[in-house]
């Protein structure tokens, strides 16, 4: 699909412009017509914001000029959105398939304890803000055709890429599907739950679906790995667990012990993670009393950061344009060459140094390192 403003005819307006506006760009005289209309970089209006719990708000996004990117349910957008006049970047899954004309994103996003983006999206924003986007990423995904037997695992905001895929697969196969497919999603309580009456349709309109919902405030944790002293076992949910297909999102304790079990019944392939945050243990305490000077060379910037602020965080809280993909070391979207200086991976401790006259440079990942002593990255 090709948008409007990327037809050969928008093109070659554009560049014909360019020759009267010089030294100004037509993008800056589109955008004061239509915010959307860039070609510099990928923006949306933000059409509407819906409550979906106390905590959760559904936005829907129309994305302007550049927007002509596939998705599959299961998969993740960066959304830029600008607080105190500094744009702050997320990302977010998306919880609806791929919009027949390509023109409408929906997130659900749900405000976290120390979130400061999340907050603003579900609390503050307001319908017709432009944010900037960033394309589709993630292997998430369920195959085609899908596995004889699937399960869909999830907790809390987990639940978002997992009702695309539900969603995808209810347009697809209409209702009555047969596919064998158990759902098993757990939430603090009934007024924290997502998507609760939507499950209960779903489940109503296919026979071959099972959807549990879980409510751990009475009923515990789901259990993966230990005893059942502190809530209801798997094994006793979903006692064919060891012969699906399993899809897993939801907190970073979860899908640890996800790992580990199915890793124990030698079935780790079966086995398809998304994690929202990168898992930062020991390394990250540690690097609470170190820190430094970050030099972002190409943008000409420095910036004071403790040691438990990722060198991405620390250039975006400063304005400066940062690649980011996954935002927890998988992808490598983010990466970029460290030149001078240290450091250190807040997942394990790792720590990666160039000499100040060493002429060569190695990247790191941006999204997981935080400065260790003062460096300099190629930024």
């Amino acid at each position: 699909m090709t948008a409007i403003g990327d037809s050969p005819l928008a093109r070659r307006v554009r560049a014909a412009a360019t020759r009267f506006t010089t030294p100004l760009l037509p993008d800056d005289y589109l955008s004061l017509v239509n915010p959307l209309w860039s070609a510099r970089e990928l923006r949306g209006r933000i059409v509407s914001v819906t409550p979906e719990a106390e905590d959760a708000a559904t936005l829907v996004v129309e994305p302007g000029w550049g927007w002509t990117f596939e998705h599959s349910a299961g998969q993740y957008i960066g959304i830029g959105v600008q607080i105190d006049g500094r744009f702050v970047w997320r990302s977010y899954s998306l919880t609806t398939p791929p919009s027949r004309d390509g023109r409408r994103l929906v997130v659900t996003v749900r405000a976290m304890p120390d979130g400061f983006a999340s907050h603003h999206l579900v609390h503050g924003v307001e319908p017709g803000t432009v944010v900037r986007l960033a394309p589709p990423q993630g292997e998430f995904v369920l195959p085609e055709p899908l596995p004889g037997k699937v399960l869909l695992l999830s907790a809390g905001s987990g639940i978002t890429p997992i009702m695309a895929m539900l969603r995808t697969l209810d347009r697809r196969h209409g209702s009555g599907s047969l596919a064998d497919v158990t759902v098993v999603h757990s939430a603090p309580d009934a007024d924290r739950a997502l998507f609760a009456e939507e499950l209960d349709l779903l489940g109503r309109r296919h026979p071959g679906w099972r959807i549990v919902q879980r409510h751990t405030s009475a009923a515990g944790r789901l259990v993966l790995t230990g005893s059942g002293a502190d809530g209801e076992m798997l094994e006793d949910v979903v006692p064919d667990w060891r012969e699906r297909e399993t899809w897993a999102c939801g907190p970073a304790a979860m899908l640890d012990d996800a790992e580990k079990l199915w890793a124990d019944a030698g079935n780790a392939d079966a086995l398809h993670l998304e994690r929202f945050a990168a898992s930062f243990g020991a390394a990250a305490q540690e690097g609470m009393t170190q820190g430094g000077t970050i030099t972002f060379a190409r943008s000409g910037r420095t910036v004071e950061s403790d040691g438990a602020t990722t060198v991405l965080q620390a250039g975006e809280e400063a304005g400066i344009p940062m690649p980011f993909g996954c935002r927890m070391g998988i992808c490598h979207t983010c990466v970029a060459p460290l030149r001078t200086g240290a450091v250190r991976d807040l997942r394990d401790g790792t720590e990666h140094r160039v000499a100040d006259t060493d002429q060569s440079s190695q990247t790191v990942q941006t999204c997981v390192t935080a400065a260790a002593g003062d460096c300099t990255v190629d930024l």
